[in-house]
């Protein structure tokens, strides 16, 4: 019944905003009375920590294993930090747009805490990596380590926490996984230019 409670609250959090979300609706998402969230959780601030402390940070925590696990190589690095990340948003849907909500946006509820607890390892190792390869001559010379880090996130968080507006704009259905994992993977290791003209 408790993961049951926190999979409800983290899918209104991340559809309304933590916020915005009253534990009445988290109750009704999950089919039970709001007493049974306050005997579980006793208030909104507890089941937030809880959401974090079981949900959030463990999921971080996977995706820093795997790329502790993958090496020093930039172009593994970036592929390892794609294909984690695509495997989580697999499993876990509301992390993308839970993030763009409250961790992104000024003033989401979930900035500080999890900033400080811990968001800044990840990618300070992936800077320091990528800022190693590139001593080596293993790395474009032109690129900023540190914001590799941030065009990798944006290249995998936010294509799926923004599919909402641009399978509208361009009158989409859906995008399968696989193909956007494709389409990143293609454009972290060739660019814009042809694949081909690289290999030749």
């Amino acid at each position: 019944m408790r993961a049951r409670l926190l999979d409800a609250a983290i899918g209104q959090f991340a559809a309304a905003g933590i916020g915005a979300t009253s534990l009445r609706s988290i109750a009704s998402a999950a089919g039970v009375t709001p007493a049974m969230l306050h005997y579980y959780f006793g208030d909104k601030a507890r089941l937030t920590q809880a959401l974090i402390d079981e949900r959030l940070l463990p999921v971080l925590a996977m995706l820093r294993t795997w790329l502790e696990n993958t090496g020093d190589d930039p172009v593994a690095l970036m592929e390892g930090f794609a294909r984690g990340v695509g495997e989580i948003v697999a499993s876990h849907p509301w992390l993308p747009p839970l993030w763009v909500r409250e961790v992104l946006s000024e003033g989401g509820a979930l900035r500080e805490v999890v900033f400080q607890q811990s968001v800044p390892s990840l990618p300070q190792m992936l800077a320091q990596r990528f800022a190693e390869a590139q001593v080596e001559g293993r790395l474009n010379a032109g690129l900023d380590p540190r914001l590799l880090v941030v065009s990798l996130i944006g290249l995998t968080l936010f294509p799926v926490a923004s599919a909402p507006v641009w399978k509208r704009i361009f009158a989409i259905d859906d995008i399968p996984a696989d193909a956007l994992l494709k389409h990143t993977l293609a454009l972290l290791g060739h660019g814009v230019g042809s694949a081909e003209a690289e290999e030749a």
